[in-house]
């Protein structure tokens, strides 16, 4: 902490973008755990996931979420409205499935409003991010919303462990 201090850094603002780019290991565990996704609802052309995907310009928050879902939403002001529809995607049945990686922020309104409507799996230790030189300052969840038709459920084999 005096570090961060004499430095003029906090640890929630060190990076310059909200934008995190999901990373490859972590997201083709998470395709082959769930079946694969259908529709990215936030990327950008160089980081989509899927091959159907919303730009920032296409606005995934005004756009109808259907089938399996994958969302790594911006870690800024907005994450609260991204993790909303999130939830109201599957519990208004337009989505099938929404899998969201998120920071781990447990003292957010957010987190108790939407996130805990969801199973969240914490993942171990920090997690680096595509274009990211170290390792992120924060804990990472995965938090999944289902609908009431989808059966696919986590097995055993779930555990998401890293190398």
């Amino acid at each position: 902490m005096a570090y961060r201090r004499r430095h003029g850094r906090s640890v929630h603002f060190l990076s310059k973008t909200a934008e995190w780019g999901t990373p490859a290991d972590l997201f083709t565990k998470l395709t082959v755990e769930y079946g694969g996704f259908d529709l990215d609802v936030c990327a950008t052309v160089e980081n989509a996931k899927c091959s159907r995907f919303f730009t920032r310009e296409e606005d995934g928050l005004q756009q109808p979420w259907t089938g399996r879902c994958w969302c790594n939403p911006p870690y800024g002001r907005t994450i609260r409205d991204w993790l909303r529809k999130a939830w109201q995607s599957v519990s208004e049945g337009g989505a099938e499935l929404v899998v969201c990686l998120i920071p781990a922020r447990t003292d957010t309104a957010w987190w108790h409003s939407y996130v805990s409507q969801g199973e969240v799996r914490f993942l171990p230790g920090r997690i680096k991010f595509v274009g990211g030189q170290h390792a992120a300052p924060f804990p990472s969840a995965v938090v999944i919303f289902r609908n009431a038709q989808c059966v696919t459920k986590p097995g055993p084999e779930s555990i998401i462990k890293f190398s």
